[in-house]
């Protein structure tokens, strides 16, 4: 009886590991062939276990890919939090914002191409996701927190929208990932060129707090 609570212990953190590893190998699998195109096979093969296997952790092919989703989306939400924006002003908050957003979307090529894997099939997936739009409301919510104070100090314009400043970070980080190869096909330009990065990235600062600014008379 003494061995049962730590056996117990084992067998669940080998289950949280091999669940997580499932998770990141289908992120990859779903990521490069889409929803359809993907093989539960391919992915058990991958990760040196069994389709009945993936199938005991998660039921079947689209719940594995609703927790490729909402591991995707809990990650840069994330990574919104972990920053301290109450404690920077206005203008630095939202900027630090967007430089997370910035990061994120470079660091996880992945992430764009499941957001565009789930356009594609007009978001009938993301409906049955339990908690995600709560989960990305609440980094509108922050923003949202941002702009409230930004106003309040006379710094920010009042009619923003929190919604359409998280679209404008979110339009300029997303088509610069996504849009790589198609922009250096037709202007030779690679916008993930490491030696314009630090140059994109105070311009998206740059175009975020100038719409925001309060306007002079």
């Amino acid at each position: 009886m003494t061995q049962e609570k730590p056996m117990l212990g084992v067998r669940r953190r080998d289950a949280e590991r091999t669940r997580a590893e499932l998770i990141e190998v289908a992120t990859e699998e779903f990521a490069e062939r889409g929803y359809s195109g993907a093989r539960v096979d391919e992915i058990a093969d991958r990760t040196r276990t069994t389709k009945r296997m993936i199938y005991y952790y998660f039921g079947g092919k689209e719940q594995l890919y609703l927790a490729v989703l909402e591991r995707a989306y809990a990650e840069i939400r994330a990574a919104e939090r972990a920053v301290d924006v109450d404690h920077l002003d206005p203008i630095a908050a939202v900027r630090k914002l967007a430089e997370v957003t910035f990061d994120h979307h470079e660091a996880h090529p992945a992430f764009i191409k499941l957001v565009g894997v789930e356009n594609a099939q007009h978001a009938k997936h993301m409906n049955h996701v339990a908690g995600l739009v709560d989960l990305n409301s609440s980094a509108v919510a922050v923003l949202g927190g941002i702009l409230e104070r930004g106003v309040e100090l006379g710094i920010f314009r009042s009619d923003v929208d929190a919604l359409d400043v998280h679209m404008l970070i979110s339009s300029f980080c997303f088509f610069r990932v996504a849009n790589r190869h198609t922009f250096g096909a037709l202007f030779d330009r690679d916008l993930l060129d490491p030696a314009r990065r630090d140059f994109y990235r105070n311009m998206l600062g740059d175009l975020v707090t100038g719409y925001l600014r309060m306007k002079e008379d």
